[in-house]
């Protein structure tokens, strides 16, 4: 088979799990790669605590480098102080490189049982603006105040993302999630923006729900739901409740789009309880992969990782302690690759 060109990705394996969850889904995607005809350069670069202690900076100015050169990165878990300590590191890159929307598919994976069967959804949430726009401020000792910024640039673009998105994958509805009752300047705009834009898409049903609301009929009946176009905040949320549909945030992937580069990211903890025990479930981080592959224009390779997974869950017999099995990180990841064999 003759070689394709040569993909140079940023790797940020990340800090507690993040290193063995990535050399796991490292191993699996150079041998999708090696069958397919495809070739990795990982460009290997450290975020968070760990970078602060060799470099004295929290994202080193080589990794800002790395991405801006290769285009495409693939990050584990970053460990975010609560409440205080350095700025979270996902907003950084997101604000830093303009990545604006956020595509968090959630489907049930093969053999693993649920309340909620066969689910198949999409979040697109807005990636910038909302409250994650970081702009707080304390007015007077004891009283702090948040803005909240919602564009008309923003809106639109996230909304032409989403339909976008479900003309060229045939998906039928979408709903824009919103709280316009209350913030009808902020919330109003963005719905006004969702409308617009539905306008141009008459083959997609468009319907809008209030987000306490939507999060209430997503647990009694998330298959009325296609696509959730969402703020930013209303998309953090409702992303990792869909999430529990299907097993939990170890299970979903996680993609941060714009239009000069995307980063691929696990979207659970570090999880530093349980760092070097061998006990990691690399699936999210897997599944991010995949979509990375197809991001690159890798499809073959993507589908190939995908079925391998997707045919060691059906099985059962490899996995990892948090979806019932025993198996360990690597055991897994050596599962997945004798799979694609």
């Amino acid at each position: 088979m003759t070689t394709k060109k040569t993909h140079k990705i940023t790797l940020i394996p990340g800090d507690g799990i993040g290193p063995e969850v990535s050399g796991a889904v490292v191993k699996i995607v150079e041998a999708a790669g090696t069958a397919t005809g495809v070739k990795f350069e990982w460009h290997m670069h450290n975020a968070g605590a760990d970078a602060f202690e060799k470099t004295g900076e929290y994202i080193p100015k080589a990794l800002y480098e790395s991405i801006e050169e290769n285009r495409v990165a693939l990050k584990g878990p970053v460990t975010t102080p609560v409440g205080g300590g350095f700025t979270s590191i996902n907003v950084t890159l997101r604000q830093k490189f303009e990545l604006f929307a956020n595509f968090r598919p959630v489907k049930s994976l093969p053999g693993l049982k649920s309340k909620y069967p066969d689910i198949d959804l999409i979040i697109v949430r807005e990636n910038m603006e909302d409250l994650y726009a970081g702009l707080e401020h304390t007015v007077v000792p004891g009283v702090v105040q948040a803005l909240k910024i919602i564009t008309e640039k923003g809106s639109t673009r996230i909304a032409q993302f989403a339909f976008d998105y479900a003309r060229k994958h045939a998906r039928k509805k979408v709903h824009a999630i919103h709280k316009a009752n209350i913030m009808k300047l902020s919330d109003g705009l963005f719905l006004r923006c969702c409308r617009s834009v539905a306008e141009k898409f008459p083959e997609v049903e468009y319907k809008e729900h209030i987000v306490d609301n939507a999060c209430m009929q997503l647990v009694m009946n998330p298959y009325q739901y296609d696509i959730l176009l969402t703020e930013n905040l209303y998309g953090d949320i409702i992303s990792d409740l869909c999430s529990a549909f299907v097993g939990g945030l170890g299970l979903v992937p996680g993609a941060n789009l714009g239009t000069e580069c995307a980063i691929f990211e696990a979207v659970h903890g570090s999880a530093p309880d349980i760092a070097g025990k061998n006990m990691a479930n690399p699936t999210a981080l897997l599944q991010s992969a995949v979509l990375m592959l197809h991001h690159i224009n890798e499809g073959a390779t993507a589908e190939r990782v995908q079925t391998a997974l997707e045919q060691v869950y059906r099985e059962g017999k490899v996995l990892t302690k948090d979806v019932g099995g025993t198996s360990g990180t690597r055991e897994f990841a050596e599962a997945v690759v004798a799979a694609m064999e």
